[in-house]
């Protein structure tokens, strides 16, 4: 680093810190993830998730049942059929598992796809609550997760969730 660019660094923090001094700077934090755990609308999308998806897996658990049902029989009648009945029937188990396999990763993926969906909007959501929060309590500064330390006394996180309780 150039000791201009060093000059200006110290220059800016030093500024800041007499602002934050003078001004009496009023600063949050907020725990994004005790939000997202505790926010009444995850469990809300996590039951609408689990309707909009459920048939599909129900799906899925009887197919795994046919799977199962289909290689019992083969198992037991395995050395009673011809050897062009047995690869028949072998060819069909097969053929139910890739179709299983193809909807099972088809059905992860619209869940995940789902999910991302969820939460953006839940994200939208935990904003405007922290905004509404951080102006009507005259917050200078907000900061969300992974700092390094934030007292107790800044933590407005229960705030939020009591806002987002609300709607």
């Amino acid at each position: 680093m150039s000791n201009t660019l060093k000059s200006l660094v110290l220059a800016s923090f030093m500024t800041f810190a007499v602002y934050a001094q003078s001004a009496e700077l009023k600063v949050g934090y907020v725990q994004v993830d005790k939000i997202l755990q505790d926010a009444p609308q995850t469990a809300e999308s996590g039951k609408k998730l689990e309707r909009e998806f459920s048939p599909r897996s129900q799906e899925l658990d009887r197919m795994a049942k046919q799977i199962k049902d289909l290689e019992a029989v083969l198992d037991k009648d395995g050395l009673t059929i011809s050897e062009a009945e047995r690869r028949n029937k072998e060819r069909d188990v097969q053929n139910v598992k890739i179709e299983f396999q193809r909807k099972q990763r088809e059905l992860r993926e619209d869940i995940n796809l789902r999910k991302n969906e969820e939460l953006g909007s839940l994200q939208d959501r935990i904003n405007k609550a922290v905004q509404s929060v951080s102006e009507a309590e005259g917050y200078d500064l907000v900061v969300y997760s992974g700092v390094a330390f934030a007292s107790k006394k800044i933590d407005i996180t229960d705030k939020v969730l009591k806002l987002l309780g609300k709607k």
